[in-house]
This record gives C-alpha cells, sequence and structure tokens, in this order.
C-alpha cells in the first residue's frame, strides 16, 4: 500500500471512532456506494459495521490519511459459494401474481433463521425457479477509496 496523504494525529485502532468518506468501486470502474457527495461515514472499529477486509487497511491509519486499496474478494464480500445456489420450485414463492412474473434478475426475500434473506432469480424454468443467495458483491475484487476526517480514541 502507498499511502497518499498523511498527517500526525490519534491513529486508528480498535474501538476508534472513525468519520470518513469512501467510494466503493468495481473492476469495470462503476461506482457501487460512495458518501463523497453527501455525509460522511462514521463508524467504530470492531463493531462490525464494516467488513473486517475494509477495517484492516484502516488500521494505524490517522485524520488526513486517504488512499485507494483494492480488497481481494475473499476480504470484502467473499468468494461466491455454489451452494448458495438453490432450485426450488414455483409454489415455494408468495402470490400468484408473482409466479406469474418471476424473471431473471428479480430479486425476492424468504423468510431466514436470522431474519429477511434475500435473493436473485438467476434461472426460470418450467416448474423451478434456481435462486442465488450470494451477495451481488460476492466474487469481486473492490477498490476501497477512502478519505479519513477524524480519529477518536476512547
Amino acid at each position: 500500500m502507498t499511502l497518499i496523504a498523511s498527517s500526525d494525529e490519534a491513529v486508528i485502532r480498535e474501538g476508534s471512532k472513525v468519520k470518513l468518506h469512501f467510494s466503493l468501486i468495481i473492476e469495470s470502474g462503476e461506482e457501487i456506494d460512495s458518501t463523497r457527495s453527501g455525509k460522511p461515514a462514521s463508524l467504530t472499529i470492531g463493531d462490525g459495521n464494516l467488513l473486517p477486509g475494509f477495517e484492516e487497511v484502516l488500521i494505524g491509519l490517522k485524520k488526513g490519511d486517504a488512499d485507494q486499496v483494492l480488497i481481494p474478494a475473499a476480504d470484502a464480500f467473499g468468494e461466491r459459494n455454489k451452494d448458495n445456489l438453490r432450485l426450488m420450485t414455483k409454489d415455494q414463492f408468495e402470490g400468484e401474481k408473482l409466479g406469474a412474473s418471476l424473471e431473471e434478475g428479480l430479486i425476492v426475500s424468504f423468510d431466514g433463521p436470522g431474519g429477511e434473506l434475500p435473493g436473485v432469480i438467476v434461472r426460470v424454468l418450467e416448474n423451478n425457479v434456481e435462486v442465488d443467495f450470494n451477495h451481488p458483491l460476492s466474487g469481486r475484487d473492490i477498490l476501497f477509496d477512502f478519505s479519513i476526517l477524524a480519529v477518536d480514541n476512547p
């Protein structure tokens, strides 16, 4: 990692409250999430609101630091898991109208053990539907572009 900018302030560590602007960019160059045109993100390192692969990049940095770091898929949203592709019968989808409009790319929601579980329809067959329960960004490296605005250590 080559640091673009740095300053002499409190260093980010476990428990640090951090305010930052960030963008998440996929390999095509498409920006999929950003705070740059709005309110900065605020988080506490280690509270589970930021994936560990992104937190690790921030540890040891300070207010004023800015960089772009490529986070490998395994450390970002995980690798794709073929076991997360499920073949379901059409009658498992609620509502007759939904059954008639099932199409590839449609996001559907199911009740799961931990709450709502979204899935993306990848194929519609005569009696079945193939649903992908992988995170939509799984299997993709993510460019994490960030600027640290504030660091507060307890």
